[in-house]
């Protein structure tokens, strides 16, 4: 697997090469950075995402997490995508791609050494918690925020990956499938917190901000360094 590094100040363009498709990201490593953020974007959302570029943004800055925002599709994938919703819909697909950048991020001396975790969106953390089964010593905690979980509702009886729920408290589908999937999920730390008066996007005043909040504290307790007597308890964010 190769690896094209374009550097500046703030960010390292990355080129995730797998054996048929070019994965292009943005990928910032803070000084001092013990864990890194893998964003998993859902539906017909790509690195570009505001949302997750404002979320990415806060971890980096209130979590000292670093990043990356990859983009799943190419752009042939997402062209195809616009028209049929084929690409989007393949949970499995989606999945994969996230295990080959998780091998990636394994790989690279950048980031190597620092601990893993995936914020999934939508579809997008349906697809993160079927890579998280699949890769369950390379993935040290997740986040869902909107997460169709009833698309892998069988591949969540093996997520053992600390795992927080997010859902708006107007996405009433969203909380039925997060409350069964909170419930099938055998991790030992698991929490689904609801937003008051959000709704899917997270579009209201402070709904996206609360999302930040709860997901940098989220990432920065599992994401920290080895320290066996903090990271046996489970976090409470209320």
């Amino acid at each position: 697997m190769n690896t094209t590094l374009l550097l500046n100040v703030e960010e390292q363009i990355v080129i995730v090469e797998l054996a048929k498709a070019r994965l292009k990201g943005e990928l910032v490593v803070p000084a001092g950075a013990e864990g890194l953020v893998l964003f998993a974007h859902g539906s017909a959302s790509s690195r570009y995402s505001t949302r997750n570029h404002y979320l990415a943004h806060i971890l980096r800055q209130e979590g000292k997490l670093a990043t990356l925002l990859i983009d799943l599709l190419t752009k042939e994938e997402e062209a195809i995508d616009q028209r049929t919703k084929h690409f989007r819909s393949d949970i499995s697909f989606l999945s994969d791609r996230v295990v080959a950048v998780t091998d990636w991020l394994l790989e690279n001396p950048f980031t190597r050494n620092l601990k893993l975790g995936y914020f999934g969106a939508d579809t997008g953390a349906s697809a993160a918690l079927l890579a998280a089964a699949t890769r369950p010593m390379a993935v040290k905690a997740i986040v869902s925020r909107s997460g169709q979980t009833d698309l892998v509702s069988e591949a969540i009886a093996c997520v053992q990956t600390p795992t927080l729920l997010i859902v708006g408290g107007d996405d009433l589908p969203i909380i039925a499938m997060n409350e069964d999937a909170l419930a099938n999920i055998p991790a030992f730390n698991k929490q689904l917190e609801i937003i008051s008066g959000a709704t899917h996007q997270f579009g209201e005043p402070g709904a996206l901000e609360a999302v930040a909040r709860l997901a940098s504290q989220w990432f920065k307790h599992y994401l920290k360094p080895a320290d066996l007597g903090a990271n046996l308890q489970s976090l409470s964010l209320n």
